[in-house]
This record gives structure tokens, sequence and C-alpha cells, in this order.
């Protein structure tokens, strides 16, 4: 198929620029498969949706401030670099001292070729580019006299996506998406962006579904550039996402195998749990517990084995999260409920509301 039959219009100011006042009071769309049909409902009616004996899947990745402002040396000029993943390889020999090698995303990437410096933290963080890499990337090794992880969790910026727009100078903005883009159940840091379909779930939500003989199982993958770089393919054949990071416990697996040995349903919170649980499942649909990388890339005619509900927000057209999405719930009835979540006036995308498909 064709990135371009994964298209659909959307009006700029359904881009949700803050979320819901409460996490858990965005809207809900229903879509049910087997009817090819739809209702609107609020996310604290969720656990009604749920029966005794699923189990609800999280991703308990953690985002860490990866967007560093700096400034180019010697002239001044301003720089910004995301990380995007530490080089363990590189990085191994470095460790022992103060210095880290990462790739990252840089702006301008045409100001920041091989040998350039730059200062980031106010000067805590010293930099330079060893490597040119394509779509912007750039491999930086830094230096600095105190912690790393310390210094960028101190200075650095939640890594917004670009459609979400804020006053740089704005702090009480920072200090809001800090909280905000972040999961309640956020555990283990390493995610460059949030996996957003957790973002509504309160508290108050999991007991209730807890109460309704819903089991909880954690996951993690940690969110990096594959899940959100575009797809430059046109032919969906010829993309591939790039590997992230992930790791299932055994005792998530003996959670979530228990819940399906028993008749529930397998119920992932966002793309990113299923490409882990789908990226460790055998035949019959049961989950391996196990850690390491995946580049699982799911388009259409995929054979899902291990998820049988999906918990999933609205995502950018041509996305290969669209592609995910409507590979699990089917190309038409995926594009039909976008376009009347469009309509109903819908918020769309990260801070937006969600979908449970089932």
């Amino acid at each position: 198929m064709l990135i371009s039959d994964f298209d659909y219009e959307l009006p700029e100011e359904l881009i949700a620029q803050r979320p819901a006042e409460r996490r858990d009071a965005s809207r809900l769309l229903v879509v049910e498969r087997e009817s090819a049909t739809w209702r609107e409902r609020t996310f604290t009616q969720l656990p009604e949706e749920l029966r005794a004996g699923d189990c609800l899947v999280v991703n308990d990745t953690r985002v860490f401030p990866a967007r560093l402002a700096g400034r180019r040396e010697p002239s001044g000029g301003r720089v910004e670099l995301l990380l995007v993943r530490e080089l363990e390889g590189r990085a191994g020999e470095e460790r022992a001292g103060r210095a880290r090698v990462w790739e990252a995303l840089a702006k301008p990437a045409r100001r920041l070729t091989r040998g350039t410096r730059a200062t980031f933290a106010g000067g805590r963080l010293r930099a330079e580019v060893v490597e040119e890499r394509e779509d912007g990337r750039r491999v930086v090794r830094f230096e600095t006299d105190e912690d790393f992880d310390a210094v960028v969790e101190e200075s650095g910026r939640m890594p917004l996506p670009p459609y979400i727009k804020r006053d740089e100078h704005d702090a009480a903005a920072r200090d809001f998406d800090r909280e905000r883009y972040q999961t309640v159940y956020a555990e283990r840091r390493g995610a460059i962006a949030a996996p957003t379909a957790g973002l509504h779930f309160t508290p108050r939500v999991l007991e209730e579904a807890r109460a309704r003989g819903v089991t909880l199982a954690r996951v993690t993958l940690h969110v990096g550039y594959g899940t959100f770089a575009p797809v430059r393919a046109e032919d969906l054949s010829e993309h591939h996402v790039a590997a992230e990071r992930f790791e299932i416990t055994d005792s998530a697996s003996r959670i979530i195998n228990d819940a399906r040995a028993s008749g529930g349903r397998v119920v992932a919170v966002g793309t990113t749990t299923v490409r882990a649980l789908e990226s460790v499942a055998d035949e019959r649909g049961r989950v391996r517990a196990g850690r390491g990388e995946t580049s699982l890339t799911i388009t259409p005619g995929y054979a899902f084995r291990a998820v049988d509900a999906l918990v999933t927000n609205f995502h950018l057209p041509r996305s290969s999260l669209l592609v995910l999405v409507a590979s699990f719930a089917g190309r038409e009835l995926t594009l039909a409920a976008y376009r009347h979540a469009v309509a109903a006036r819908f918020r769309f995308y990260s801070y937006g509301d969600c979908m449970l498909i089932k």
C-alpha cells in the first residue's frame, strides 16, 4: 500500500495545544471493529468498556528533558539538539570519565557540521559534533565536570512535538509540560516522546478498572526516533521503523498470559505497547519476557497475535502510527472514524482526545 492512502484533512485549530484540564476529562471515541460502528464517551467511562479478566497493558517509560538549547562556538549562534539515543559502543569507554556520546537531531543542522563545538546549560555541557548523519542527525560527544544526566535533567526541556507551540521564555508552561507530558505511571527514564495514549489515565481510572476485575501489566518501550520519524517512502513496503529499546519482565508476561489463558482480552495502551507485545508474541499470542530492541514495522496485512483491543490517540496523517492503527482496525473504518472525529471537533495529536478500538 501507499502512504498517501493514509491521509486525511485536519483543521489546524483541532491540534491540541494543551491537554484537557483533568487528564481523564478527555473525550473517548469507542470503535467497534466487528460492527464497524463508533460511539462517543469520556475517558472516565473507559473502565465500563472493559470486562473482568481483561488485562490493561501500559508503557511505563519516562520522558526525560531531551531538548538542549545552546550556543555555537565561537560565533555564539543559537543551536538546539534533541537527544535521540546514547551510543553505547562509543560511550562505553567514556563512562568512567565525564564524557558521553549521543545521536541527536540538530537544529539548524547546516550549522552543526563535523568538528563544530557548542556549549549548553550555561557552559556546563561542552559538545563537539563528531559525525554527520542523514535527516539532520548528528553524533555528538559531550563533556562536563558534573553528572551528565543530572545536568540534562535540570537544564533540558521536555521534547514536545513541533506542532505544540510554546513561548521558550514561558517558565510556567515549561513546568506544566514537565508534569502533563508524562503518564502518572511513568517510571523508567529513557523516552524522548511520551506514550501519549497513557496521558489520559488517572489513579482513579486505574483503580476503577481494577475494581471491575481488570489486571494491569507494565511493559517498557523507550519511545525514540523510530516512533515519530516521518514516513519518507511512498510504498509502505519500503518503510522501516528505527529500532527502539524495550523490556517485558517475567511478572508482566505472566500477568498478560494468565489473562489470555482465562479468556480475557489484552488491551494495549498505545501503539508503543502494541509494538513491544507483538515483538515477543508467539503464534498462540503468548508473550515472552525479554529485553532488547525492536524495529517491528506494522502495516496492513499484519496478523496481530498478542493484542485484542487498543487505546490510542489520534495520529498525524501519513504517519507510521496511523498506519499501525489502520492495520489493527482496518483502513476504511479508521479513516471513517477519523472523519467523524474531525466533524465532531475532537482534539487531535499528543495532547488531544483518544480512541478505544475493540
